[in-house]
């Protein structure tokens, strides 16, 4: 994977990253709109929470294979 993709990569699990934190912030607010059940904010944040850890773990390996190319 050339060094472009990689950063076009990154960017775009940055952007996701930034998109899923928004939403959940906006979900913390306690806007009040009826319907919104606490169920449904728990299973959302658990969803955040999964994603979290597999752009974690993709970062990692690909700071392994940036690793070793350098070698």
């Amino acid at each position: 994977m050339s060094a472009d993709r990689i950063a076009s990569a990154l960017t775009r699990i940055e952007a996701a990253m930034a998109r899923i934190e928004a939403a959940r912030e906006g979900l913390a607010g306690g806007d009040g709109k009826a319907g919104t059940s606490s169920a449904r904010v728990v299973e959302l944040v658990n969803v955040h929470e999964k994603l979290r850890e597999q752009v974690a773990e993709s970062l990692r390996e690909l700071d392994d294979l940036l690793t070793a190319l350098e070698e």
